[in-house]
């Protein structure tokens, strides 16, 4: 009788390792596919912004550093590989972005150009894309380390090599408020 009670307990403790193990699985892929979501907008967001240098370009030629700057900062972006590394690039490439606006702010036919407007909507569409798929990405992310991290799950989650994932934790570009004057 006693090698079938040790047999049932040991039945159960293996169901419950594996149903666990399966759960990490399923958490760590689901943050795998929410980073996968912000490379897609990110991707959309370097495919628009050529098209905006050129089209900016052909109204203000003689402002080259500023096209070199975002197109340097898109390189940077683009290379990035970890949260950490696409929030710093992400914010040169906004920090850039906002002086290719702040060029076109000085070209009102740039402004009324209908391709300008498109393709500064597109931008402007694309980084609200970003900004929930970074939301999704962190709001996952503190899931499954939740999960790792919590009892009894964190012993299943180190004896099978489970780590910890790093947030997207964009650094903001306003730590101070703008100088503003009317004069």
């Amino acid at each position: 009788m006693a090698w079938i009670i040790a047999l049932i307990v040991l039945l159960i403790i293996g169901f419950w390792l594996a149903r666990t193990y399966n759960r990490l699985v399923k958490e760590r892929n689901r943050v795998d596919n929410a980073w996968g979501q912000i490379d897609v907008q990110l991707q959309r967001r370097y495919d628009l912004i050529p098209n905006l240098v050129e089209t900016v370009k052909g109204y203000a030629s003689h402002e080259a550093t500023t096209f070199e700057e975002v197109t340097r900062a898109r390189a940077a972006s683009a290379a990035a590989s970890t949260p950490a590394e696409q929030a710093q690039a992400d914010n040169f490439l906004t920090s850039a972005l906002r002086q290719l606006f702040a060029v076109a702010e000085a070209y009102p036919e740039l402004r009324a150009s209908e391709n300008f407007a498109s393709l500064q909507d597109d931008l402007s569409d694309t980084e609200n894309k970003i900004a929930v798929a970074r939301q999704i990405y962190n709001d996952t992310v503190l899931t499954y380390n939740t999960s790792i991290q919590q009892v009894p799950t964190n012993v299943v989650a180190s004896v099978t090599g489970f780590e910890p994932r790093e947030t997207y934790d964009a650094v903001s570009l306003a730590d101070t408020a703008p100088d503003v004057s009317f004069e």
